[in-house]
């Protein structure tokens, strides 16, 4: 049985366990092909919603072990945005002086120059006021399909519910079609076109992330009731 508590609730031990799910969780997934150095790449995806929203980072936990996570955040102003957290890990990690990095980064900036030059989109983060909240979740390769992700997600509308949140966008790769489809079943649709994503491969091909967005609950009207 698979039980969901927030970060801030969580006992040490299950605290402890987060990062290593962290790294496992891109095992066999399109999405796993970063620039490959996990502690970076964490100071992007998983430490800022530890550090700025505990209470909406929820821990799917089976038999006493995390099996998978959902990072999410209602869209706070606080929140810093993707794109400042990448420079931030880049400036700390030195991402750009290390070989082991530095050929992602620099494939990122061809890809990105060779979009501008065809003025093609590429991958950005969503800025919407219906859409204000965002996710992301990761589930260690055993626990696929086994309903931990269906358990994480429950646990999140339910919290974007009580909070009044009107929507909620997360962004997935085109080539990731198994998660496209769960998170369509959990009422997520297509926004926009699908971009370019700079830098990252997925089995040597260039990969293209897909926006998706969720519509909050209709916002109650003074007399108690809701709009249509």
């Amino acid at each position: 049985m698979t039980t969901v508590v927030a970060y801030a609730d969580a006992a040490p031990h299950l605290r402890d366990g987060l990062q290593d799910v962290f790294t496992r969780a891109s095992e066999g997934s399109p999405a796993g092909a970063l620039w490959g150095d996990a502690p970076s790449e964490a100071a992007v995806y998983l430490d800022p919603y530890i550090d700025h929203e505990p209470e909406s980072l929820l821990l799917a936990v089976t038999d006493g072990a995390v099996v998978g996570y959902l990072a999410g955040s209602l869209g706070t102003a606080s929140f810093p945005s993707e794109s400042e957290l990448i420079d931030a890990a880049m400036r700390e990690h030195q991402l750009f002086r290390r070989r082991d990095t530095r050929a992602f980064f620099t494939r990122a900036m061809r890809d990105a120059a060779g979009a501008w030059l065809r003025r093609r989109p590429t991958a950005r983060e969503l800025d919407d006021p219906r859409w204000p909240a965002h996710l992301h979740i990761d589930l260690v390769p055993e626990a696929r399909g086994t309903g931990v992700g269906d358990a994480l997600m429950e646990a999140w509308h339910a919290r974007l519910e009580a909070a009044g949140a009107p929507g909620c966008f997360l962004q997935t790769q085109v080539e990731n079609e198994r998660a496209r489809r769960f998170f369509a079943r959990h009422g997520y649709v297509d926004h926009g076109p699908a971009v370019l994503i700079p830098g990252v491969r997925h089995r040597g091909e260039i990969t293209y992330q897909q926006t998706m967005v969720r519509d909050g609950a209709p916002a109650p009207h003074p007399d108690g009731g809701s709009h249509p």
